[in-house]
């Protein structure tokens, strides 16, 4: 189901088909890096990400991560979507790229057509997000999205503070 579209891309759900793509996504080394290692081995590993994260939230909330694509391929780029994550108080957005693109505006255009579908669709009050402070290029882009610095987080699960933005 398609969430939104820019003028070079498409933000749909994801399927259990989409499965192959999340196997490179998330053992890609910028996901590793500043993410983690999810431990998706096969592609069965990555239909039970599927089912228990993005499909799971669409089910239980009404939205989660979704699939970013480009508009005239269909070829899947990353992933952007909202996340109502547990000792956040507001959903937050999150977004990642394979490497090979990467700093070429997808990640802004994806993440801001989603935060728009969030405010604007889903009458979301606030939209936050966090990052590493040292991933720069996530940084560098919540900034141009127009979020600022709020406040460092622990989250369970995540063994390293968190930068939080508003």
């Amino acid at each position: 189901m398609l969430i939104c579209e820019t003028a070079r891309l498409i933000v749909r759900k994801f399927t259990i088909d989409d499965a192959p793509f999340i196997w490179s996504l998330l053992n890609s080394p910028t996901w590793i890096q500043f993410l983690g290692d999810r431990n998706i081995q096969t592609l069965a590993d990555a239909q039970q990400y599927l089912t228990n994260g993005p499909l799971a939230s669409y089910a239980l909330r009404g939205f989660g991560l979704y699939l970013v694509a480009m508009k005239d391929s269909g070829v899947p780029i990353g992933m952007s979507g909202l996340i109502k994550r547990d000792g956040l108080e507001y959903v937050d957005v999150g977004f990642a790229l394979l490497p090979e693109y990467m700093g070429q505006g997808y990640a802004y255009e994806a993440t801001k057509a989603v935060m728009d579908y969030g405010y604007n669709t889903l009458q979301l009050p606030h939209i936050v997000a966090i990052a590493r402070a040292d991933n720069k290029h996530s940084l560098a882009l919540l900034a141009k999205l127009g979020l600022k610095f709020s406040d460092t987080v622990m989250l369970a699960g995540i063994e390293h503070p968190l930068s939080l933005f508003k």
